[in-house]
């Protein structure tokens, strides 16, 4: 029986379409942004959007006859009876069409005789079947021969996501990570697609478990699943697929402006952390060996019993002073905490969120009770405000002590015994529900308390890590990929795993470089130094009982190779503190797949192997055991190798030499980058100078400067430096002059010689 579209019916920009069924709605948010909702007894808020996104926005609505028609300035939709939505670009390009057939399932051969064994293995043989709940639907859209996907976070597997399934239900896994995996620790519902080469997104607001098959199950269609909630998806459209993300990054929010010192590099390991004797080790053996860093990360050891909000003082002498001493040595520490609060009565946190009822709690009303590292623990109600501002209350206790940031770890939530069950309750803000609802916006909601937290007792930009994440998470925290291994796959899947992150709108976010369990090599965390060379967040992680990799421990070359990316990595510091201020506004990523500067490449379109750095560094790292040379493509253009200035022409694919201690880089041709300077860590003192590198001829740049820790870049102080080279001559411009602590020096490096200029009365002099 056909649903009836009956007519439809304007309320400023939202379109409701009257169907025999129940009506569904369009609004306008934008002319690249539209979004199609249905109620089916849900709560509607969104913790991925926050606040009004609509603005004024000029569009027709018309009666075609057998479709009902919405037109802005960029896309075009047509809607049809049984609710079938057709979207177009202004050109009338097909972008999102619905499919008009039914699903066919795989078959998967299962008769039942091996159902039934299936069954006593404790599978689900409901979901062999392809059985639902009645609250399940289902999104069907047709798949066109050549279409490309990119995004949903940090999957596992490719950068291009055609041919895969994928679960968004975040879950602590600690197999090694392999491309069947169908979910990890985050929900990121974003896909950003390429239909015969025009681009578009979709974003699917539903925090309940849902499911997206990209034509793996038929290459006649795509389509997504939840298991409950509202129809709540977002079209998105654009020119190009970085308008696209500039315009779900405008949806969801951008990564805000980080402190300088976290794009250092920054080491941690599960276990050091027990003794201030075994940090302050590690410390020593970092400046003594020469190798520049930022940051240490203490993991759960160094709180008394687990007990988040503490310190243990059997092995630590007072918490304030340790932080004091190993500041002075140029360390910023950071600590972990875990949702999991312990259950004793002679805990503070335990007694108090007891008495004010901030905990889940069981059906039957009691709080619930599940084990983590403190043993038994139950669950702050991170859905409730009152309890995100208690939680952001009790991070003051960290912040007193001098810590710089604060790492958000097991926050799916993870826990020992079984998976907390969907029906233990939660809240969504005021509305009692069910932890199915709010699994998937957990750790989000504990991320944004975090920043909150940190925000308002330090005064700083927030420096928060989640591992659990939601789209929109972005706005509040850094990520990592989690417990990934020393394996050579995971070096490997690095690249797409980080590039895919970044297109969805998560653009500072790394790996544990070395692997977190496993044994590495020496070889495996040399090519991973190397490899994650422009990851925005740089840290070395390990798990308790795995091999040492400080890379002291592999004795030479190891180390000195280690320090050579490490010394290198700092020059680059100035250009990717760029890269954010540019991303604050537009929301795209710093490391980024080639598909995103050259979506009209199609040799792009699958490339896993090779990175850029915004618009002008591209990298090929290697990945493979005992490879020392390896195919490099370059897009259109010309381009320069970093180490010998040759310069090679683009769409070209080239064998480039790769020994252990080298890390194929290319800048392309007439590109300016700043050069920062070698240090062994990055201080809160302005910089007095700073210095251009020229490639090639001729050239423009806009550098930024900051003081590169609190707010008041927002009100104004910072500095535009407009840098540029042509026919010989360089020219130096203080295009926006609001932070007092100008450079006194610049000096630009050209090919042949280098030119000194000096600030003199408001403006740059060539010496």
């Amino acid at each position: 029986m056909t649903n009836k579209l009956i007519n439809f019916t304007k309320d400023g920009q939202k379109i409701i379409l009257n169907y025999q069924d129940k009506p569904l709605e369009l609004t306008v948010l934008t002319p690249e942004i539209i979004r199609v909702f249905q109620d089916r007894g849900n709560a509607s808020n969104s913790y991925a959007i926050e606040g009004d996104k609509e603005i004024k926005t000029d569009f027709d609505v018309e009666d075609k006859g057998d479709y009902a028609e919405i037109t802005t300035e960029k896309l075009t939709v047509k809607a049809y009876d049984d609710e079938k939505i057709d979207v177009y670009d202004e050109k009338g390009d097909p972008l999102i069409i619905d499919y008009r057939g039914s699903r066919t399932p795989i078959d998967r051969q299962m008769d039942k005789e091996h159902l039934k064994l299936a069954e006593s293995e404790g599978h689900d043989v409901k979901k062999l079947l392809g059985m639902h709940d009645e609250n399940y639907y289902e999104i069907i859209k047709t798949l066109a021969s050549d279409e490309q996907f990119y995004g949903l976070g940090d999957k596992t597997g490719f950068l291009n996501k055609r041919h895969y399934a994928y679960d968004n239900w975040n879950t602590d896994n600690p197999d090694p990570q392999v491309e069947s995996f169908t979910r990890l620790y985050k929900s990121i519902p974003i896909l950003l697609g390429i239909k015969n080469g025009h681009p578009y997104g979709i974003f699917f607001d539903n925090t309940y478990r849902n499911h997206i098959d990209l034509g793996k199950e038929s290459n006649n269609y795509y389509y997504y699943s939840a298991v409950d909630g509202n129809i709540d998806y977002y079209i998105i459209g654009g020119d190009s697929l970085k308008e696209v993300i500039t315009n779900y990054t405008y949806l969801t929010g951008r990564v805000p402006m980080p402190q300088k010192w976290t794009l250092g590099y920054q080491q941690s390991r599960w276990g050091y952390s027990v003794s201030q004797k075994q940090v302050e080790k590690i410390a020593e053996n970092l400046r003594k060996y020469d190798l520049p860093c930022d940051v240490l990360h203490l993991d759960i050891d160094y709180m008394d019993g687990y007990r988040v909000f503490t310190w243990r003082k059997d092995t630590y002498e007072a918490p304030e002073d340790f932080v004091k001493k190993m500041r002075k040595l140029g360390f910023r520490i950071i600590t972990i905490i875990d949702p999991g609060v312990k259950k004793d009565d002679d805990y503070k946190i335990y007694q108090e969120g007891l008495e004010k009822g901030y905990f889940v709690k069981a059906p039957d009303g009691t709080v619930y009770v599940n084990e983590v590292w403190p043993g038994d623990a139950v669950f702050p109600d991170f859905g409730r405000k009152q309890v995100r501002e208690w939680w952001a209350k009790n991070c003051k206790y960290l912040v007193d002590l001098g810590v710089s940031g604060i790492w958000d770890d097991m926050n799916e939530p993870a826990s020992f015994r079984g998976e907390v069950p969907e029906d233990v309750v939660f809240h969504n803000e005021d509305e009692e529900t069910t932890h199915k609802k709010m699994h998937n916006v957990y750790g989000h909601n504990m991320a944004k308390a975090t920043y909150e937290g940190l925000k308002k007792y330090s005064g700083k930009r927030p420096f928060v890590i989640t591992r659990a994440a939601y789209a929109g998470t972005q706005k509040f925290s850094t990520v990592w990929t989690g417990d990934n291994q020393s394996l050579w796959t995971h070096v490997q899947m690095m690249i797409p795993q980080l590039c895919n992150l970044g297109m969805s709108g998560f653009t500072f976010a790394g790996t544990d470089i070395g692997g977190f369990g496993a044994d590495t090599t020496p070889e495996l965390l040399t090519r991973w130094i190397e490899g994650a060379l422009f990851s925005p967040l740089y840290r070395n992680h390990a798990a308790l009982g795995t091999r040492s990799q400080e890379p002291w421990v592999f004795g030479e070359p190891t180390l000195s190779i280690y320090r050579k990316y490490l010394k290198l990595r700092y020059r680059f510091v100035p250009y990717l503190y760029d890269e954010f201020y540019r991303e604050s506004k537009t929301g795209l990523p710093i490391m980024r797949p080639l598909v995103l500067n050259y979506e009209n490449d199609p040799h792009v379109y699958n490339m896993n192997d090779e990175y850029m750095v915004g618009e002008d560094i591209l990298t090929a790292p290697v990945v493979q055991e005992g490879q020392t040379s390896r195919a490099v493509y370059l897009p259109e253009g010309e381009w320069i190798d970093f180490w010998n200035s040759v310069e090679y022409s683009g769409k070209n694919t080239i064998l480039v030499d790769a020994p252990i201690d080298k890390l194929p880089l290319f800048i392309k041709k007439n590109t300016i980058l700043p050069w920062g300077n070698e240090v062994s860590h990055i201080s809160d003192e302005p910089d007095k100078n700073m210095t251009f590198r020229v490639f090639g001829d001729k050239g423009k740049y806009t550098h930024y400067q900051d003081n590169g820790l609190d707010f008041n870049y927002q009100n104004g102080e910072y500095n535009w430096y407009d840098v540029e080279v042509a026919d010989g001559h360089v020219e130096i411009k203080l295009a926006h002059h609001g932070y007092a602590h100008e450079y006194q020096q610049i000096i630009v490096k050209l090919a042949d010689r280098e030119v000194v200029f000096d600030y003199c009365d408001g403006e740059y002099v060539e010496k």
